[in-house]
């Protein structure tokens, strides 16, 4: 045994005396300690918001991130890429074309009330997905995500490859990690195409209709077909174009459906239509996806015009996002307003994804506020481009969410 454990067993037979030197040693130290308990108790806290935050977990699945604010961070001064990347087509490109506040948009951040939603990191990102085809399929307004995320891994990453990959409309391989991305372009998510009576009157005819444009509602559009097979995540939307008069009149042009090559009688609106094509693409896409595929389904980004649609003089100047009350008056569907189409087309895609191997996307709400980060007058069309996002902007925070997500989640 230690002889200093000897020492410390043997039983005292006597009181032992403290020195005055070490009394007044001793009185120093509680002395000290005292001195410091009051200093602590007396001193002004952390700042609120930053105690906040270290109490606030990180981001979860179970967080409902569509449930927050925006917060403008004056310290950011540049975005996460610049308006050199090239593949920023020109009418988003709010900071090159000078749009007067692009060098604000991107200093908004999203703050969930019970999480943290942070920006994801480029260089892990790549690192995690290394050997992964990650395929955008959609309308304009998920190649402007798209965008967004090869800009984002572009400025870590410069060997990159430009192809076409399962008929892609463009797409990437990161070759020094092997991940690829892609964005396939379709509007209606089925195939669709002219349609013109025939002189053998069938039955669209015999009920006087003319033209119009065929939707096979159980046929995917030949551009995204084979993505299911060569892709691990797949991303989609659809919804810009089914109400989108100035594309499908309907009196002049109507969106006709078929399914097995018949039409389907009697006849139905495009909501109705909207319902079957999302209930077969569903069905297509579980059918054939890679084993461990994770499979989401965007909801719909919200326009911001005021004063009219796009073609009756609809604009947007606002330059800070709206209010909670400003949102409502936008969006909401007892106004029946302009821009009330996003909610229309989530209630048909939470209707029709409830209960499949989707995964929902919500960047709905969080986009009703920024009505100030539209290209609009720079957009270099003959009207106010209030439908799509500048890029660097918002559409940088829906990849934050769309890689919080996936990170949760193991391919």
């Amino acid at each position: 045994m230690h002889p200093l454990s000897k020492k410390l067993k043997q039983p005292s037979s006597h009181f032992s005396f403290i020195s005055p030197s070490s009394l007044f040693l001793c009185l120093l130290c509680v002395a000290a300690l005292f001195f410091t308990f009051l200093l602590l108790k007396s001193s002004p806290s952390s700042p609120p918001n930053d105690s906040r935050i270290n109490r606030e977990p990180l981001f979860s699945p179970t967080c409902n991130v569509s449930h927050g604010r925006w917060i403008y961070d004056p310290t950011v001064k540049s975005a996460r890429y610049d308006d050199t990347c090239k593949e920023i087509y020109k009418g988003w490109n709010c900071i090159g074309r000078n749009k007067n506040n692009a060098h604000d948009i991107f200093k908004w951040r999203w703050k969930p009330y019970e999480c943290n939603l942070p920006q994801f990191n480029a260089l892990q990102f790549l690192d995690r997905f290394r050997n992964t085809n990650i395929g955008f399929i959609g309308d304009s307004l998920n190649r402007n995500m798209f965008v967004s995320l090869f800009c984002t891994l572009k400025g870590v990453s410069g060997e990159v490859k430009k192809w076409h990959p399962a008929g892609a409309d463009r797409g990437f391989t990161f070759l020094k990690y092997n991940l690829t991305i892609a964005y396939h372009r379709t509007n209606l998510l089925a195939r669709y195409g002219r349609w013109t009576a025939n002189a053998n009157a069938g039955v669209l005819e015999s009920l006087g209709y003319k033209e119009g444009f065929k939707i096979d509602v159980d046929i995917p559009e030949g551009t995204w077909a084979d993505a299911p097979f060569f892709h691990d995540v797949l991303i989609f939307n659809t919804g810009h174009w089914w109400w989108a008069p100035s594309k499908f009149d309907p009196i002049k042009s109507p969106m006709l459906f078929f399914k097995d090559g018949k039409p389907v009688m009697p006849p139905v609106l495009p909501e109705t239509g909207l319902d079957l094509v999302l209930q077969h693409m569903i069905s297509y896409v579980e059918e054939r996806i890679r084993e461990n595929a994770i499979i989401l389904f965007r909801t719909q980004s919200p326009r911001h015009f005021e004063g009219g649609d796009w073609d009756h003089g609809g604009s947007c100047q606002r330059s800070h996002p709206l209010s909670l009350q400003e949102v409502e008056d936008f969006f909401s569907l007892k106004n029946n307003g302009t821009n009330g189409e996003a909610r229309l087309v989530n209630q048909h895609l939470h209707k029709n994804l409830r209960g499949t191997k989707f995964r929902i996307l919500d960047i709905t709400h969080m986009s009703e506020f920024r009505a100030d980060a539209h290209p609009s007058t720079v957009g270099g069309k003959k009207h106010d481009d209030c439908m799509h996002w500048c890029l660097p902007g918002l559409t940088d925070t829906w990849n934050d969410l769309f890689v919080a997500h996936i990170n949760s989640l193991t391919i």
